[in-house]
Order: structure tokens, then sequence, then C-alpha cells
């Protein structure tokens, strides 16, 4: 059994999870793109050294997964008790305890059991409709240091309409309702954390960031 995507589907209206198995790929120009992203991510989680890792929006856990068979502790979190469901079915399959997952919304998370020293927030903030108060939850989550992402844009877009997809929509994927340039999420992340370092994985923004003194 390989590791099972949800198939991007809608739960309360709002689209989660992966289409596809992007990680099982054997498209080049994918695999090419995957190799980018995973590199920044691992290159940012190796330079915080956390003892704890908690995943918001974890989709089908293949990052909490990987990292407890690493032997770090994190655990992982998304709103979709389907994908959920999914992610420790995935977490059985690789010998991980699948209680590392749970259903819940990130505007729902607490500090007082959600907390970790770093925060994973990676594809998610692009379908968030009220994005400003999930950066104000994340910042009561965040011991140390928190690594975000979302897609760039123009250029996710483009993308998608270059390869045919989503036409209808100018090349919007199903459920991304939040899109923002590199130079402009900077600026949205800065309102709330301190960004410390900056990577650009084709074609997505990732940023490494520390809370302020005062939150």
């Amino acid at each position: 059994m390989g590791f099972k995507v949800s198939g991007g589907k809608s739960e309360g209206g709002v689209v989660f999870g992966n289409t596809f198995d992007k990680y099982g790929s054997k498209n080049p120009v994918v695999k090419w793109m995957m190799k980018g992203f995973d590199s920044s991510l691992e290159a940012f989680v190796a330079r915080t050294d956390p003892e704890t890792i908690h995943e918001v929006g974890c989709g089908e856990g293949f990052w909490v997964n990987k990292w407890n068979s690493q032997g770090l502790n994190a655990v992982g979190s998304d709103f979709s008790h389907h994908v959920i469901s999914i992610a420790k079915d995935n977490a059985v399959v690789a010998n991980i305890d699948p209680n590392v997952f749970i259903a819940k919304s990130i505007y729902d998370l607490e500090p007082e059991t959600n907390s970790a020293d770093l925060i994973v927030c990676c594809e998610v903030m692009e379908h968030l409709d009220e994005p400003d108060k999930a950066m104000r939850i994340l910042q009561s989550l965040v011991k140390e240091h928190i690594i975000i992402s979302v897609p760039r844009e123009p250029i996710w877009c483009a993308l998608n309409m270059a390869r045919g997809k989503y036409i209808k929509d100018l090349g919007n994927t199903p459920g991304h309702i939040q899109h923002w340039s590199k130079r402009s999420f900077i600026k949205f992340t800065e309102k709330y954390f301190k960004v410390i370092a900056i990577s650009s994985p084709f074609p997505w923004t990732m940023l490494l960031c520390i809370p302020y003194d005062e939150k």
C-alpha cells in the first residue's frame, strides 16, 4: 500500500488535501518542483533544531510521518476529519502512532494543548477566509519558530493556465481564495512575525520566522 491522498475533495464547502500524490509523481516537472520545496523545508527544519513540531494543515500526513520516522516529535492537525482519517491510515502503514494526528480547525487551536517549538503551516493560508485571524492563532502557538509557505502568484495561476487547468477560473486552483506575490506575502507575514529567512522554491514563497519580543 502506497501513500494515500484525499483526491482534493470538499468538506463544509472547503477543498482539502491533495488532488494527486505529488510526492509519488513520476512527472519530471512535478518531481523537480517538489524537490525544491522539500529541500527548502528540510533546510529550515534543520536550522531550527526543534524538540517538538506541530504541522498545522497537515493534510494526509506526509511530513509528520516523515519527521517521526526520523526520530522527531511531530504532530499534525487539519480541519478535515476525512483527511485526518487518511493521515492516520498512512501513519499505520509507516509504523507511526496514528494518534499524532487530530482533526481540528486552525481557528480552534489552543496554546495550552497545541503549541510547539516549531509550527509548520505550508499551503494553508491561501485556503482561509480569515488569514489575519489564523495568523493571530499561530502567534499564540509558536514557542520558537514558524515555517509558512504559500503559492507565489501570479506565477501559480499562470502555470495552471499553461497546462490547461482551471481555464474558466483563470488558472486558480480550487479552494484558493487568497493570492499573494512574494513581496505581498512577506509584508503580510511581517505584521505578525519577524521574518529571518526567505526561500523561493518554484513556484512557492516559504518563510522562516520567529515571534516578535512582544506578541
